[in-house]
């Protein structure tokens, strides 16, 4: 689980970029966003899809600007491995992917550390999970499940269709 240390839970992905740049979004795009029913920030899981529909949009609107500006690089520079260490982050589709490298004397990576979006998600997932679960008790075993799986398919698609992980075992009293 990853937490911040002053406020805890915290989610990245489709739901957190939008939120946070929506101001920024060319007109043409947040006019969709807002044909869509959304509003400058999201915060209900249940319409990600949405917000990925948006950056899908927006894709395609950059990558049209892009074509448009492109311009070949300069020939790269000539390198010598050497003993190093590095990191960073890059933009997943499910959220920042966290990327940490050490290199020996070769220039072969010695040593990786790769923190998943997935990970940095799970904690507001189970959190979420488990409010679903209150909220939704009276409702059968199966449509319960159902209702579960569509949570957390909307945080991290890959989860539920890469394994089906999900065993539902209700005690009821």
């Amino acid at each position: 689980h990853s937490r911040h240390r002053e406020r805890g839970n915290y989610i990245v992905g489709p739901m957190a970029r939008y939120s946070l740049n929506f101001d920024l979004l060319p007109g043409a795009v947040a006019d969709a966003a807002r044909s869509a029913g959304l509003g400058p920030v999201c915060r209900n899981p249940f319409q990600s899809i949405v917000v990925r529909c948006v950056e899908m949009l927006y894709a395609a609107d950059e990558a049209l600007r892009l074509i448009d500006a492109y311009e070949p690089p300069p020939p790269a520079p000539a390198l010598t491995p050497r003993v190093a260490a590095g990191s960073g982050w890059s933009e997943a589709p499910r959220g920042m992917l966290w990327h940490r490298y050490e290199l020996d004397r070769e220039g072969r990576i010695s040593k990786a550390r790769i923190v998943p979006p997935t990970s940095q998600n799970q904690a507001i997932i189970e959190d979420d999970l488990r409010d679903l679960v209150e909220r939704n008790i009276q409702l059968a075993d199966a449509q319960l499940q159902h209702k579960c799986e569509q949570s957390i398919r909307n945080y991290d698609p890959c989860i539920s269709c890469a394994t089906h992980f999900l065993k539902l075992d209700v005690q009821r009293h």
